[in-house]
Parts: C-alpha cells; structure tokens; sequence
C-alpha cells in the first residue's frame, strides 16, 4: 500500500481521466442530435433512444459494475471498461443507420457503468480521511468540466467540421483520450479489491437488472408511444421483479454469502438521505436537454450559441468543487446546504429572467452561474460525506449504489421534466413552457434542501 500511497495524485489524475468520458458522453451528444437527425435520417423517437439508451444501460449495470471491481479487482475492471468505451465511441462513429448507433450507445453506456464506480471507491481507499474532501473536489470538478463542458465542446466539434465529420466528431474525441488513460493506467493504478474475495450474485445481478430496466425504458419512452398499456404493465412488473430481488438478498445474506447489494445499507438512514438528495439534484440533467432545444429550435440560434449558452453553468460546475474543500472545513456538513439553496436561487433567477424576456440575458447568466456553483458544491461534498463511513469491504457497492443514483436521477430528469415541457410547448409559448418547467426543477430542488436538512440532523 505504501506504493500506492506515493502514486495516489497520479492515480487521480488517471482516474479522473477516466471519469471525464462517463458524464461527457451523456451531455455532449445533445447539441449533436439535428446533425444526426439529418445525417442517419433518424425520428424523433430514435434520437430519444441515442441519449436514453446510453443512460439507462448506464444505470441498469452500474450496481454489477461496483461489484465486478470488489471481485476481480478495480484496477482490472477500470481498465476493461476503458478499453470497452474506447471501442465502442469508434463504431458509434462510424454507424451508418440510426439503429447500430442506439445499439453501440447501450454497450457505451454498459462500459461507463464498468469505469464509473471504480473511481469512487479507489478514491476512497487510496486516499486518508483528511485528504479526501480536497480529492473528491477535484473529482467533482473534473466531472462537472465534463458534463456541462460537454455541451460546449459538442457544439464547437460539430461547427468545426473536423475532416469532414459532423456528428461523428462528438463521439471520436473519446478514442485518444482512451487510449491514453488505459495505457497509463496499466502502469500507474495498482490493484486494489476487498481483503475477502466474494463470489458474483448472478440471481441478484440478473432481477435488479430486469427491475430497473422495466422501471426506466417505459418512463423514457411512455410519451413517444402515448402511454399504451404496455408501458404500466412494465412498471408493475419493475415493482415485482424490485421485490423478488430484495427476497432473494436477504435470502442470500441469510446462506451466508455475499449478496449483490448490502441490504442492511439501507437501514443506514444517512446513507438513504444522502441518495435521495443524489437523485434530486441530478434532475438538473433535463435542463440541457430543454434549454438547448429552446434556443435552437424556438429561437433559431446556431449550434455553436446554443453550446456556448451553458457556459455560465460550467464556469460555476467547475468553480464550485474547487472551493468546496475549504468551505467544507468552516461549515462541515452544512456545506451541501448551501449548494442546494444555490441551485434553487439559481433556477428561480432564470425563470424571472424568462418572464421579463425570451432571449437569454444579464439575469438568467447570472442564474446559470449561481446555479452552476451550487451544483459544483453539493456533488463532492454529498458523495465524500455519505461514502466517508463506509467500510472498505463494502465501498464498491456503495459507490455502485450512488452512481445508479445519479445516473436515474439525471434519467429521470430528463424523462419527467423532458416529457412536461414538450408538452407544454403544444398549449404555451415557448418561454412560458421553458419557465415552468425551470421553475418544477427549481421545487425539486427546493426538495432537495428539506432533504439536506433532514440529513444534517440525522445522527451518525
């Protein structure tokens, strides 16, 4: 360990290499769907699927890509996954019919969901306590550079016409950034997995995979297909398949083996909250999903304005870790606080902004920035306080259960909020619809800090 412990800033760096792709590939494509829409001659419904399928796989495995890193080692799994993602980003890239593109986008997703809780829990065991706060900011930052800068880069690539490529372009800046961070993670990250090796929980893996797929494919695609039958008798089936898994856990943990997931986790009241707050504030993912919409299809700007438009936010997303280590030591766990009331401020300055007028100005810059720090904030803070407690044996679960946490959160937020606002688009102006639907992320995220303050009173 004392190897590692003299490598661990270079293992971060590596690390979060490997975590700017994850959140990258989630945002970066959606300034990209009209280029794609016009160059594989894709529907609507199919350009949903581009973007869903990579994030419901992405959910869907996170909790087996957790355990897969407890069992085989995190080092191994990391790797695997990079190489996987690198692979598939080239043949999204090369599709040439919208359907190989869904396709490729669900193995990608399946491959984040390897790389995406390796991060979290080597940081967590590489790194002492008191180093951790200044570790996960830089985490934090990185992923916030990643997901709101993905917007951005998405739409300078796609206007730049790189070699000829479009769209395509989004999807071939992951491959030589794979490849770099595989070849130094060989050489930089050791192996790192539980004292006790533990056997996979085939029964387990396979019912929470059914349970959250029955559970995330119809909310994604039940507007698309106006709410058919279908679409509820998948969400019973989720609530049953969800029930036959917490049965055969607890009979698992009963046989004295090792269970997919820790049930007794979630008896961890702390733990439950902090997911919840998770879940919360990872709706904000609808946001660039709408907003871009607005402004390319509503108010006619170019691909390039409507990628340069989130910049506010990513100048707070990647502000706000950054200093979340030395508000952290003055304000302890009221820190998330902040960041929550931050992002409500935020999200309700630019729905007062929308009101006073449809182009985007001084007020909704000033809330997208406001925002962008609060989101920046609450990411690290919240991840490093409910993992900080968790034993090493169960650290890759727990990191498994926060990255489906987030993953859902920003799913669902996409699918809800999405849902709502394309409605109202057929009923409201366009501000008007945007302005709602801003303002229910705003009370969701106003939920979120009754949730913050219900965890700081909760007693460890």
């Amino acid at each position: 360990m004392e190897e590692m412990d003299d490598r661990r800033w270079w293992a971060l760096a590596v690390l979060c290499m490997g975590a700017f792709l994850s959140p990258l590939d989630f945002f970066i494509v959606n300034v990209a769907l009209p280029a794609i829409k016009s160059g594989l001659n894709a529907s609507e419904g199919a350009l949903q699927l581009v973007v869903a399928g990579y994030g419901a796989s992405y959910a869907v495995f996170v909790v087996t890509g957790g355990r897969l890193g407890d069992i085989y080692g995190r080092k191994r799994i990391f790797l695997l996954g990079m190489m996987l993602f690198t692979l598939t980003s080239g043949i999204c890239a090369m599709a040439t019919d919208i359907r190989l593109l869904i396709g490729a986008r669900i193995v990608q997703g399946l491959s984040a969901a390897l790389l995406a809780p390796q991060v979290l829990s080597t940081i967590r065991v590489i790194f002492p306590a008191k180093e951790q706060p200044l570790a996960m900011g830089i985490f934090g930052a990185v992923f916030g550079l990643a997901a709101i800068g993905g917007q951005l880069l998405g739409g300078v690539l796609v206007e730049a016409g790189i070699f000829g490529w479009t769209w395509q372009s989004v999807f071939m800046i992951n491959i030589p950034v794979g490849i770099i961070t595989g070849i130094t993670g060989k050489y930089i990250l050791k192996e790192n997995r539980p004292p006790f090796r533990q056997q996979l929980d085939i029964p387990g893996m396979l019912l929470i995979t059914l349970a959250l797929l029955l559970f995330i494919y119809p909310i994604i695609m039940g507007r698309e297909a106006h709410w058919p039958a279908w679409i509820f008798v998948c969400l019973l089936g989720a609530v049953l398949a969800g029930g036959c898994f917490v049965y055969i856990e607890q009979l698992t943990l009963k046989r004295g083996r090792a269970p997919l997931i820790q049930l007794p986790l979630f008896k961890d009241r702390h733990f439950v909250k902090g997911l919840g707050v998770i879940y919360l504030y990872n709706h904000t993912a609808a946001f660039f999903l709408v907003y871009p919409y607005y402004l390319q299809h509503e108010l006619h700007h170019d691909v390039l304005s409507a990628g340069l438009s989130v910049l506010p936010y990513a100048a707070g997303f990647f502000v706000g870790p950054l200093i979340s280590p030395v508000l952290a030591r003055r304000l302890g766990t009221y820190i998330i606080g902040l960041g929550q009331g931050l992002l409500v401020t935020g999200f309700s300055l630019v729905v007062i902004s929308l009101l006073q007028s449809p182009e985007p100005g001084l007020l909704l810059q000033a809330g997208l920035f406001c925002a962008g720090i609060g989101h920046g904030i609450v990411m690290p803070s919240i991840m490093r306080i409910i993992l900080a407690a968790m034993p090493g044996p169960v650290a890759g679960q727990a990191a498994g259960i926060v990255s489906t946490a987030i993953q859902v959160g920003g799913v669902m937020g996409v699918a809800l909020l999405g849902t709502l606002f394309f409605a109202l688009l057929e009923h409201f102006i366009a501000p008007t619809a945007l302005g709602i639907t801003l303002g229910c992320l705003a009370a969701l995220e106003l939920l979120g800090l009754a949730l913050v303050i219900s965890l700081s009173s909760t007693k460890k």
